[in-house]
């Protein structure tokens, strides 16, 4: 009998925000101050305006989401807690440290709008809190870190499973946060429904 293992295995860790917060979130009210901040924040509608961004985003307008609004401070704190989760998973050695949240920031996609695919330079863990995910949303779609280096490979079988296919669908629901190593390249891919997507996506920093 052949000894077939899985070596060098990418986490995604998938969960309810509130398993991990003291004080549980709200997230239709934290709909509502997404909403509330991308109507006030005219230096975000400028960038998204500026840089051709679908929607809204505030990751280059407000850094300290936090502090202006306790409901972002709470959400905040229920990730120090998933994070902390993760690590352990991921068998990362902080030598007495911790991962402290260096990014933190509002995404809102529209009917049609859309996010290229990227990575998160300069951090150890990246992810998403989900919002408000109507019918029809965009999934978030994760590649294979090692697609680049396939020039020769066949495509997979459909059928195949899904540790085994180059790209991964998962279509989160409101009040989940999913989070990856932050080199995992992923993207969102257009959204389709007639109501907005939103999410609040952060980065984790070892410093």
């Amino acid at each position: 009998m052949a000894d077939i293992s899985s070596l060098f295995v990418t986490r995604l860790y998938r969960a309810a925000v509130n398993d991990q917060g003291k004080k549980k979130i709200d997230f239709d009210e934290l709909a509502s101050s997404c909403l509330a901040i991308a109507e006030d924040d005219q230096a975000g509608q400028r960038w998204c305006e500026k840089n051709g961004y679908p929607g809204y985003t505030s990751y280059a307008s407000l850094n300290d989401l936090p502090w202006r609004f306790p409901i972002f401070a709470a959400l905040e704190k229920a990730l120090d807690r998933h994070v902390k989760a993760f690590v352990k998973d991921l068998g990362f050695d902080l030598q007495g440290r911790k991962l402290k949240c260096g990014s933190f920031w509002i995404n809102i996609l529209p009917q049609g709008g859309m996010h290229a695919s990227h990575i998160h330079p300069h951090s150890v863990i990246s992810g998403t809190a989900y919002v408000a995910m109507p019918a029809g949303t965009s999934a978030l779609k994760l590649e294979d870190p090692r697609l680049p280096m396939m020039m020769a490979a066949p495509v997979r079988l459909k059928k195949a499973p899904q540790e085994l296919q180059s790209f991964v669908y998962v279509t989160p629901d409101v009040g989940e946060v999913l989070m990856w190593e932050s080199w995992l390249r992923h993207e969102v891919p257009m959204n389709m429904s007639g109501e907005e997507r939103i999410s609040v996506s952060f980065n984790y920093e070892w410093n």
